[in-house]
């Protein structure tokens, strides 16, 4: 049986999968057929689900909602108050759960603050999305985005470092010394 802290103003429904050491903070709300790994941490009034499946080590920062066609690998950090959306072309008056469009946030990235993600855009592992930005394309790995809608501004490390290029497009990040490469236009990490 998982071990998990759900503080007494939150709610979890029945049908939930929590992982090991997550905490989950005042008034929050957990829908059934969800899936949370070990490690993760809620902020306060976060709303998970239905049917949304987190990894592990996942950071959800207050006032967060999690729609189902949302996914997020393991390590992902999303800021206060960034926005999913998961319908296109909404409206009060017609029901489009069949229309739900599947987002993607890959390993290790990181959200910034009052950010919105526009549904089915996949953002890449390491990318760094920066407060207030609206994404709605796909974000390349290690990706530095930045602006509505949102533009590429750089390269970021592992760390979430910004990273700065010689004269053969190669970079060190002074945070463990990890060294990358741009090629064809991507990012390639070299050497850990």
């Amino acid at each position: 049986m998982a071990s998990y802290f759900a503080h007494k103003s939150s709610y979890v429904d029945d049908n939930v999968i929590i992982g090991d050491d997550t905490k989950i903070w005042h008034f929050s709300h957990i829908l059934s057929g969800s899936n949370i790994g070990n490690n993760c941490s809620f902020g306060q009034n976060c709303v998970v689900g239905p049917k949304v499946n987190i990894g592990n080590g996942v950071k959800v920062q207050n006032n967060i909602s999690i729609y189902e066609g949302v996914e997020v690998e393991d390590d992902v950090f999303l800021g206060p108050s960034m926005v999913f959306t998961n319908v296109t072309n909404p409206r009060a008056f017609i029901v489009r759960r069949e229309e739900f469009k599947r987002t993607l946030l890959k390993k290790g990235c990181s959200i910034g603050a009052n950010a919105t993600i526009v549904c089915g855009v996949t953002i890449g592992e390491y990318a760094l999305i920066g407060s207030g930005t609206v994404v709605n394309k796909d974000v390349k790995p290690y990706s530095l985005m930045v602006g509505v809608p949102a533009r590429q501004i750089g390269w970021v490390s592992k760390a979430g470092n910004t990273l700065k290029f010689d004269e053969n497009s190669i970079a060190i990040d002074n945070f463990d010394n990890s060294k990358y490469k741009i090629e064809n236009d991507n990012l390639i990490l070299i050497e850990e």
